[in-house]
C-alpha cells in the first residue's frame, strides 16, 4: 500500500489519534483525505474533507460508502471506552455500546467499503485495536472483550479480502496521549510515533503492528505458561 496519492477515510478524525492520522497522510502526500465524525464541525485539521459519519448507524455507514467511491485506505479508528467490569451495574449496557462502536463499527464499514476498496485496486483496512485485545484490565473487561472482538474481526476480514488484494493491518498498542487515557498515570506513547509505525507498514505489506514495548510483551506472553492473560490484572 503506497500512501502517497493514496486517497483515506479515517473514522473518529476529530481527535487524538483520528487527528494524527489525517495530519500524516497529508504529509505523506495522500491525495485526499476524509475525516470521519459524528459532528464534522468538530474537524479542525485543515486540507481534509469533513464527512458526518456515525459508524453505529449502518444507514450512515453506506450512504458515505457509495458517496465515497474514490477511496483506497480505510482507517477503523473511532472507538469508545465505558470503563465498565462485567459485573457491574451498568455492565452489559457498557458492553453493548462499546461493541456497537469498537466491533460492529469496524465491521460495518469493511462490508461497505470491501468492494470499493476491490473496484480501486485492493488498498487496505487499518484496525485501531488494543494490547488489551489479549489480556483483561480488571476496570475495563467490557472494552477488552470488545477489543478482543475486534482482533478476531480483523483476522477473518484478512483471509476473507486476500483474494481482493485487499490488506488488512491491525494495530496494538497501550496508552497513549489522547483524550482517553488523560486520567490514567502512566507512560504513554505519542499518537504521532504510533501513525509513523503504521504508515510504514502499510508501505512494507505488514498485517500487524505492535506500537509498544506493552504490546510486545504481552503479545510475547501468550504463549508462556501460565499465558499472560491467565495472570490477574491489578487495577
Amino acid at each position: 500500500m503506497e500512501i502517497k496519492n493514496s486517497i483515506a477515510l479515517v473514522t473518529g478524525a476529530n481527535r487524538g489519534l483520528g487527528l494524527a492520522f489525517t495530519q500524516a497522510l497529508l504529509a505523506a502526500g495522500a491525495a485526499k483525505v476524509y475525516a470521519a465524525a459524528r459532528d464534522p464541525g468538530s474537524i479542525v485539521q485543515s486540507g481534509v474533507v469533513p464527512v458526518r459519519l456515525d459508524v453505529t448507524q449502518g444507514d450512515q455507514v453506506e450512504a458515505v460508502a457509495r458517496d465515497l467511491g474514490d477511496v483506497t485506505l480505510l482507517i477503523n479508528n473511532a472507538g469508545i471506552s465505558r470503563g465498565t467490569s462485567f459485573l457491574a451495574a451498568d455492565g452489559v449496557e457498557g458492553l453493548r455500546a462499546e461493541l456497537e462502536t469498537n466491533f460492529f463499527g469496524p465491521l460495518l464499514l469493511s462490508r461497505a467499503f470491501a468492494p470499493v476498496l476491490s473496484k480501486n485496486g485492493g488498498g487496505a483496512i487499518v484496525n485501531v485495536l488494543s494490547v488489551l485485545s489479549w489480556i483483561s484490565a480488571p476496570a475495563f473487561e467490557t472494552y477488552c472483550a470488545s477489543k478482543a472482538a475486534a482482533w478476531s474481526l480483523s483476522n477473518g476480514l484478512r483471509n476473507s479480502l486476500q483474494e481482493h488484494g485487499t490488506q488488512v493491518l491491525s494495530l496494538h498498542v497501550g496508552l497513549m496521549e489522547t483524550d482517553m487515557a488523560r486520567h490514567l498515570d502512566a507512560p504513554k506513547s505519542k499518537p504521532q510515533d504510533v501513525v509513523a509505525q503504521v504508515l510504514a507498514a502499510l508501505e512494507a505489506g505488514k498485517s500487524e503492528v505492535l506500537a509498544d514495548e506493552a504490546s510486545r510483551l504481552v503479545k510475547q506472553g501468550l504463549a508462556a505458561d501460565p499465558g499472560v492473560y491467565l495472570q490477574p490484572l491489578t487495577a
